[in-house]
């Protein structure tokens, strides 16, 4: 009877490293400054100068509202103003005239405490109507809306005509934002925070990091298509307290927006290192059975016999699984041929070099 070929097997070893586990969070990108223009006086738009979406220069103008009624406001504020300072004159004419003839007695103290009142009532007039037209010509002023910073400038909330400045009409008419930095904010669970800050004094402790919320731990930003923003970022932020609402709290990230990529409004997934597993034992998930829950890979031994062995799998390390229980670093463990294999068969293995596509430390 011809005895069949031992077949070979392909395998790996079992690898130990120092492993970095990280955390993705949804995150949602703001300015480094996002500032509202809005509308600070009530009047029909009369003109818009700027072009949307585009750079605007701090002091830049924007927009210009219908100046008549104001205009108008002002006129009569200068001529109170005016009145004011003639009923003023005449006072003080007045009063001028009475105390060398209360100092003769020719008339009455009464008299001259009546012209020393209304000169003090004429001085508050002019003091008040100085006060209205300054106001008036303040209100003027916001008439003519600029830039308060250099930025990147959105679509206008009003057109040429609209009435602006009153609910419900936009009071808010645009906003522009700095975006040479942006920030990204993202969420923390309760239990994710707990976790992460005993992490960070406990490295710390041991002076392998900074306090992150001094804006030393470095984040990775993920944007929707799936590629890796190139500028590294930094925490930049922690909220004093978690939202009682939702049970998170909000943590800020800064990164560096050179190229101008990044806008407001744009989501991306924030990666967060949380921990490092010190002397990791690692395989490849290609290895790994699971039957119920349970997880097992085949081991072979010294003697070429497999063995099904149960074990106990960690975090998802990219292409690569951690294993809390059950394996040894230099074990060997078949790689793609689970199903040509059976427990305490024979095989001739064979070494394979896994090129895994996770970067490690």
């Amino acid at each position: 009877m011809k005895i069949p070929p031992i077949p070979e097997i392909p395998v790996v070893e079992v690898l130990q490293k120092d492993v970095p586990v990280y955390r993705e969070f949804v995150g949602e990108v703001f300015g480094e400054k996002d500032i509202p223009i809005r509308a600070r006086v009530e009047g029909f738009l009369e003109g818009i100068y700027f072009e949307e979406g585009f750079k605007v220069k701090q002091g830049q103008l924007l927009y210009t509202i219908d100046p008549e009624p104001l205009e108008a406001r002002v006129n009569a504020q200068q001529s109170k103003v005016a009145e004011a300072e003639t009923m003023l004159a005449k006072a003080k004419s007045d009063l001028e005239r009475y105390k060398p003839l209360a100092e003769k007695n020719a008339v009455s103290k009464s008299d001259l405490d009546a012209a020393q009142a209304q000169y003090d009532a004429a001085l508050s007039n002019v003091e008040a109507a100085k006060a209205n037209l300054k106001s008036a010509q303040i209100e003027l002023g916001y008439t003519k809306i600029y830039s308060p910073i250099t930025g990147i400038i959105g679509k206008t909330k009003a057109k040429v005509g609209d009435f602006v400045g009153r609910e419900p009409n936009p009071v808010i008419l645009n906003t522009v934002s700095e975006t040479n930095n942006v920030k990204v904010n993202f969420f923390l669970t309760e239990k994710e925070y707990l976790y992460i800050i005993r992490e960070f004094q406990k490295r710390k402790k041991n002076k392998e990091i900074r306090d992150p919320s001094r804006g030393q731990e470095v984040l990775e930003l993920i944007l929707s298509d799936g590629s890796v923003y190139e500028q590294m970022g930094t925490v930049d932020f922690i909220d004093r307290g978690v939202d009682a609402s939702t049970g998170s709290m909000l943590v800020q990230g800064n990164f560096p927006n050179p190229d101008g990529i990044l806008r407001p409004g744009l989501f991306a997934k924030v990666k967060v290192e949380m921990d490092v597993k010190e002397n990791a034992t690692l395989i490849p998930q290609r290895c790994v059975m699971e039957l119920q829950g349970q997880f097992s890979v085949f081991v072979v031994s010294d003697s070429n016999k497999v063995e099904a062995r149960t074990i106990v799998p960690g975090e998802k390390i990219g292409d690569l699984w951690l294993v809390e229980k059950g394996l040894k670093a230099g074990e060997e463990i078949v790689i793609d041929a689970l199903q040509k294999v059976r427990s305490d068969m024979i095989v001739s293995p064979v070494i394979i070099d896994f090129k895994s596509q996770t970067p490690l430390q």
